[in-house]
C-alpha cells in the first residue's frame, strides 16, 4: 500500500481526493497548508504527494521546496486554470506533474499511477545530490546547469532532462521507449526523438561526438553514461 499525502486548503477537494484514492487501495494523509504538509513528511513515510499551489500563509511552492530538501518523492501540483506562470516555476523548482482544476478523476488517478512507478523503477526513498560529475561533465541541478572541463554547455530542457536522467542512472543501459517513457513520463506514440536529442546532446558534450566518450550507444539495447558519477 502506498501513502499519498494531499494538501489543498479547499476541504471539499481534500475530501474527493481522499474518496477516489481511497477507492484504488492507497492510503491518505490530508493537510490543510504548508506547514501540516512539512510535519507530515516528517512524521510518516509519504510516497506521492498532491499539492495545491494557492494556499494560504506557506504557498505550494515554497512547501514544495522545502520537501526537496530531504525527499525525492513525487510531486503533482494542483493548478487552477490560468496559473501557467506557477506551473513553470513549480516544475523549474522540482514538481513532476501538475492537474489542473476542476479534475478529471479517470486522468488525476492515471498520472499518480505513472508518478510511483517512476519513482519506484529510479529508486525510491533515496535523495540525489544537486551535483553530478562524471569524468569532465558535472551538472548542478539547483542551478540547471550543466558544464565540460569547466566551460558552461547550452542544452534545451529536455536534452538536460535526458543528461541528467542518464547520469543519475551512469552504467545503466536503457532503450529509447525506456528513456522516453521515464523522461516525458508517458509512452511514445508514433516516431521516438530520443536518438535525435541524444545526438545534440553528443554534439555539445564530446570532444569526438563520432567516438563519444560518456554517452554510448549499446548496439541493440539502447544508450548508457559511461563512468562513475560523483
Amino acid at each position: 500500500m502506498y501513502n499519498i499525502l494531499v494538501c489543498d486548503d479547499e476541504k471539499d477537494i481534500v475530501a474527493a481526493l481522499t474518496i477516489y484514492l481511497c477507492a484504488e487501495g492507497y492510503q491518505v494523509f490530508t493537510a490543510y497548508n504548508g506547514q501540516e504538509a512539512l510535519e507530515v513528511m516528517k512524521r510518516d513515510d509519504i510516497h506521492l504527494v498532491l499539492l495545491d499551489i494557492m494556499m494560504p500563509g506557506m504557498d505550494g511552492i515554497t512547501t514544495m521546496t522545502e520537501i526537496r530538501k530531504t525527499s525525492n518523492v513525487p510531486v503533482i501540483l494542483l493548478t487552477a486554470k490560468g496559473e501557467d506562470t506557477d506551473k513553470v516555476l513549480g516544475l523549474n523548482v522540482g514538481a513532476d506533474d501538475y492537474v489542473t482544476k476542476p479534475f478529471n478523476p479517470v486522468e488525476l488517478l492515471a498520472r499518480v499511477k505513472s508518478q510511483l512507478r517512476r519513482y519506484l523503477q529510479l529508486g525510491a526513498g533515496t535523495v540525489r545530490s544537486a551535483a553530478i560529475s562524471i569524468g569532465a561533465i558535472a551538472l548542478d541541478d539547483d542551478a540547471k546547469t550543466v558544464t565540460v572541463d569547466g566551460e558552461a554547455v547550452s542544452l534545451t530542457p529536455r536534452e538536460y532532462e535526458i543528461l541528467r536522467f542518464l547520469m543519475q542512472n551512469a552504467g545503466k543501459v536503457y532503450s529509447p521507449a525506456e528513456i522516453y517513457r521515464l523522461v516525458w513520463q508517458e509512452d511514445c506514440i508514433g516516431e521516438n526523438p530520443v536518438a535525435v536529442h541524444i545526438r545534440h546532446i553528443r554534439e555539445k558534450i564530446e570532444i569526438n561526438p563520432a567516438e563519444p566518450r560518456y554517452l554510448k550507444v549499446v548496439w541493440g539495447r539502447g544508450y548508457k553514461m559511461e563512468g562513475d558519477a560523483r
